[in-house]
């Protein structure tokens, strides 16, 4: 019996590890196809989907589909499985996205404990973003039990004074004081003392894990939301963590 399964398993493992080779050789090719024609573009990762012909391209936080000839690009579209429904779009989007919150700098955030604080969530703010204003405002006020690390992201091509502000901010002598004083309710202190804002760092760290805009929520899982959602679906995220 074991000579049956060996006999028959033996030339599977051959036969798989040629086509794993073959789709790397593939995927590969497709890389240095998209990259010649965007060199300004990294290009993350190319997977060769289950779909014949169609390879997922991740770049720029995003991911397109071509074929293994380049001759098409599909930019802005979403694939979805016709007999789950499910966005396979979404789903892998959600997975390259995936953050190691474990590895986050969070002494270079702002730290604010609502409630017992036992959950964690950190968002990417730029301190004149209405969008982060209104994200305060309207629905992390509604949430309870979460510690919320705020990393100071100005966009200065945006908002040309929000470094200045965000340095007032930082250097406060009460720091989570000063940051609910103006993004609660636009007031700034009027003096700061002298401190190193690592706003550098925060940039580079933004960079790295791929957040492009304001507000940015990363969640403890590793899960990213963009932009001032709902606080329902703020709650739904945050509950979904497993502990």
């Amino acid at each position: 019996m074991f000579k049956k399964i060996a006999s028959i398993t033996l030339p599977s493992i051959a036969l798989f590890t040629a086509f794993t080779t073959l789709a790397i050789a593939d995927e590969a090719s497709v890389k240095k196809a998209v990259e010649a024609a965007y060199p300004k573009f990294k290009v993350e990762k190319v997977t060769k989907t289950p779909y014949t012909g169609l390879y997922e391209v991740f770049m720029g936080g995003q991911i397109i589909y071509t074929d293994e000839k380049m001759s098409f690009l599909i930019a802005e579209g979403r694939l979805v499985d016709p007999k789950t429904k499910k966005d396979i779009t979404g789903e892998r989007l959600e997975e390259l996205t995936r953050i190691d919150f474990s590895t986050l700098p969070l002494n270079q955030a702002i730290k604010v404990v609502k409630g017992n604080g036992s959950r964690k969530l950190v968002v990417f703010s730029d301190v004149d973003c209405p969008f982060c204003k209104r994200l305060e405002r309207n629905e992390l006020s509604n949430i309870n039990d979460v510690t919320i690390y705020t990393f100071l992201y100005p966009i200065e091509q945006l908002h040309p004074d929000a470094a200045n502000k965000s340095k007032l901010i930082w250097c406060a002598k009460d720091r989570v004081k000063a940051w609910e004083d103006w993004i609660l309710r636009d007031q700034l202190p009027s003096s700061a003392g002298s401190c190193d804002l690592p706003l550098e760092k925060i940039g580079e760290l933004a960079r790295k894990v791929g957040v492009t805009s304001t507000p940015t929520l990363i969640f403890s899982d590793g899960k990213r939301m963009l932009g001032a959602q709902p606080y329902k679906e703020i709650e739904r995220m945050l509950s979904a963590v497993k502990k």
